[in-house]
């Protein structure tokens, strides 16, 4: 049985009912808290860190979209630590992946008003487009992994588990199982991959087209599936029968 909580975030008295994240608290009293990896229809994991606030006789800043909203809390959303930590994320992360299709990110580097040459000296994820399939583009230069593409692949949706992590640290990537094309995985081509991911890594192959400057003749040539004549019934296996 849910209870009421109340709490305090900047200063604001809050009220919400437990099982309620810190982050969806906020929001739902106008109390803004940036994110990455966080999306309403995906189990939250608090992989991007962005979304940390600070939490009175916490030592360490809290990632609000894992942390339980508990009664009589103190939060801070923009502390100065908690500033400084958002930067020093965006930083990294402008400085190794491609972000020039990520609005919502962009935005987050000019409110924090990140120095885009901190880390510049920094590896950069660089991977050639992957272009496997009728369907989708992936272009993993511009892969953060939060993991969303993941998580509607499997449990959260579509539990086709097509793709996952791959690899350990810096090469870490999204990947089919033994990086096997995307045809010969379990993928459906149900899109929801494409909705989710936040930067443009995952893309309708008839809009990375499109955006390439191909015609649209040429976008429905090339994107047209194969189709397989049936065999006649005699001509199939197993069939015994007339």
């Amino acid at each position: 049985m849910k209870t009421e909580i109340k709490l305090r975030i900047d200063g604001k008295n809050i009220t919400t009912t437990s099982g309620t994240s810190l982050l969806e608290a906020a929001r739902e009293n106008g109390i803004d808290i940036p994110t990455i990896c966080y999306h309403e229809h995906c189990t939250s994991y608090g992989l991007c860190r962005l979304c940390v606030v600070d939490v009175s006789d916490e030592r360490l800043l809290v990632a609000s979209c894992v942390a339980e909203a508990k009664d009589g809390m103190e939060v801070k959303t923009n502390s100065e630590r908690v500033i400084r930590s958002r930067k020093t994320i965006l930083e990294l992360l402008n400085s190794s992946v491609d972000l020039n299709e990520s609005p919502d990110i962009q935005k987050y580097l000019d409110e924090c008003e990140v120095n885009e040459e901190r880390f510049n000296i920094g590896y950069k994820r660089v991977h050639s487009v992957m272009d496997d399939n009728p369907m989708f583009i992936r272009d993993y230069s511009k892969c953060i992994l939060c993991w969303r593409c993941v998580q509607v692949c499997g449990d959260d949706a579509q539990y086709a588990y097509a793709i996952n992590f791959s690899g350990r640290g810096i090469e870490t990537s999204i990947s089919t199982a033994y990086k096997q094309e995307l045809t010969a995985s379990s993928c459906v081509f149900c899109g929801q991959c494409i909705d989710v991911c936040p930067t443009g890594a995952i893309k309708s192959k008839r809009e990375w087209l499109l955006e390439s400057g191909h015609s649209k003749d040429q976008v429905i040539r090339l994107t047209k599936s194969k189709r397989k004549r049936k065999k006649p019934r005699s001509e199939r296996p197993y069939q015994t029968g007339k």
